[in-house]
């Protein structure tokens, strides 16, 4: 019997592999799963651009290699599970408010300073495109999956600023209703409500238009296709 392979998946906080973990590790029960939190998003890091983001996921990978003394054959493919934030929406639908800090509604976003978070926007959006288009991270196969306008809004149907508590409290919950339940996850995730239909580029196309960014949607159905 062949030896398990390496299954990387990329998410921003500890509550986003609390909600999945057990999913993702029961779907993935031939390989090995690993999840890496990067505590915040990724793409919205100080020190990262589209110039340097692919080094810098290898970087996580990296991570991974060293703590469980992987070798690079050992890793079947990356899955990166993203929030839009709304990234794609025109910089008219940023609306300047007295807020303290950024509020999501599906028609519109509100900040403190609207053009702070219009290059926000860009630079993220420049992020994302340079990692959808991309197929391999030093090798390994890699694609990056949306949840619109993030995983909460997604799983839990509401868009809210939810506290590190609250969502902790929201995915256990969650992932207990799932436990020893793939196929039913597989069948909420791929709800036509929800899942954005055709293929992973189409799916990319799709949610870069108009609102949809801020729209609940997801392309995380094709994770089990």
């Amino acid at each position: 019997m062949s030896e398990k392979k390496v299954v990387v998946f990329i998410v921003e906080g500890p509550s986003d592999e609390a909600a999945l973990g057990s999913i993702m590790k029961g779907y993935f029960s031939n390989d090995e799963v690993q999840f890496v939190v990067t505590h915040g998003d990724i793409t919205l890091k100080d020190y990262v651009s589209d110039d340097n983001i692919l080094k810098k996921i290898n970087e996580q990978i990296d991570s991974v290699k060293r703590k469980y003394r992987y070798g690079h054959d050992d890793f079947l493919k990356i899955i990166h599970i993203a929030d839009t934030d709304g990234v794609y929406i025109p910089k008219t639908d940023v609306k300047e408010a007295d807020v303290k800090e950024i509020q999501y509604f599906e028609e519109y976003i509100c900040a403190k300073d609207a053009g702070t978070i219009i290059q926000r926007n860009k630079r993220k959006g420049d992020i994302l495109y340079k990692l959808r288009k991309t197929g391999k991270v030093n090798g390994i196969p890699y694609r990056i999956y949306f949840n619109s306008c993030n995983l909460e809004h997604v799983l839990y149907g509401k868009l809210h600023n939810y506290s590190d508590e609250e969502k902790q409290i929201l995915s256990d919950d969650f992932a207990d209703r799932y436990d020893g339940r793939t196929d039913a996850f597989i069948k909420f995730i791929s709800d036509s409500l929800i899942a954005v239909p055709g293929t992973y580029q189409k799916t990319w196309d799709y949610i870069e238009k108009n609102r949809n960014s801020l729209n609940r949607h997801t392309n995380m159905h094709l994770i089990f296709n």
